[in-house]
């Protein structure tokens, strides 16, 4: 049987590795523990956007003078992300152009439009809900399970589960009538 993308135990082992790199380089640099997420670049990627139009209203805004605009290890693993994602799919020869993926083809239609609007919608909800959260999945999840703290359990057993409805509302079998 012929696997599509990399072992998966073999990515898990390197994104713990990853996290603890990351936990003790930047305690010793820092001074503090840094552990992994990504939200917060976004926000700090909005606030520099924001800055080029209207930098007043940055300098006012008090959630954007938490997160000041700033090139920092987060931004750059954001970077390498993209990088390695298409470094992986590239080595295991699974790297497409697809502006519909087959599995929104086949439930939603070809259409590109409805697509962008399903993912623009989709990330739009998804980032509110990280920052109301203060923090990602990533974040929450991952780094807290890698503290063993309850929250961190808590935080995935809630991500899985929302994951889990989701697709079984969006992707489920439509009955045929006979």
């Amino acid at each position: 049987m012929k696997r599509d993308g990399w072992n998966p135990y073999l990515a898990g082992a390197l994104a713990g590795l990853l996290a603890v790199t990351s936990a003790a380089v930047t305690t010793r640099t820092l001074g503090r523990t840094q552990l992994l997420g990504a939200s917060t670049t976004f926000v700090r990627a909005a606030a520099a956007a924001e800055s080029a139009v209207a930098r007043e209203h940055v300098e006012a805004n008090p959630y954007f003078q938490r997160n000041r605009p700033r090139l920092d290890w987060q931004a750059m693993m954001l970077g390498g992300i993209l990088i390695g994602a298409f470094a992986a799919s590239w080595t295991d020869r699974s790297f497409r152009l697809e502006a519909v993926p087959p599995v929104w083809r086949e439930r939603f239609g070809n259409r590109i439009g409805v697509r962008a609007l399903g993912a623009v919608l989709g990330g739009a909800v998804a980032m509110f809900g990280a920052r109301l959260a203060d923090g990602c999945p990533s974040g929450h999840g991952l780094s807290g399970l890698m503290q063993l703290s309850v929250s961190g359990f808590l935080a995935m057993a809630g991500f899985f589960g929302a994951g889990v409805l989701a697709a079984h509302i969006l992707f489920r079998r439509q009955k045929e009538v006979v």
